[in-house]
């Protein structure tokens, strides 16, 4: 839902329904819950509009998808994070091996900037 309204800038849940549902399966009284639930959690912002909400996104998608990968990241490094270390590298080499090279001028600019230099 959310990222459908990232999509339509605000749109009640009949319109999210309209753009999204039928083609996914998504009943009207799933969509009209999701959204109530990102609201709840402050992701969506709504203001009634007749009988409708209509909701806008709070957070920007770069926002959420940074923090995601932060969760993941997190979890995935607790334990044992020199195999997946390893395994990230060879992930980022098989997408696309000039990445690697992003990664290690990202790590350098870190590295630099926690030195003070």
């Amino acid at each position: 839902m959310l990222a459908a309204l990232w999509g339509m800038g605000a749109a009640s849940a009949r319109e999210i329904y309209q753009h999204v549902g039928n083609g996914d399966g998504l009943a009207y009284t799933t969509i009209a819950t999701v959204l109530d639930r990102l609201h709840e959690k402050a992701l969506v912002s709504r203001k009634r509009v007749g009988k409708a909400f209509v909701y806008r996104p709070k957070v920007k998608r770069e926002t959420l998808e940074r923090a995601r990968a932060r969760d993941v990241l997190r979890r995935l490094l607790r334990s044992e994070p020199q195999p997946a270390i390893a395994n990230l590298v060879e992930a980022v080499e098989a997408f696309d091996p000039k990445l690697l090279d992003t990664l290690a001028r990202a790590v350098e600019d870190r590295r630099r900037s926690r030195r003070g230099s």
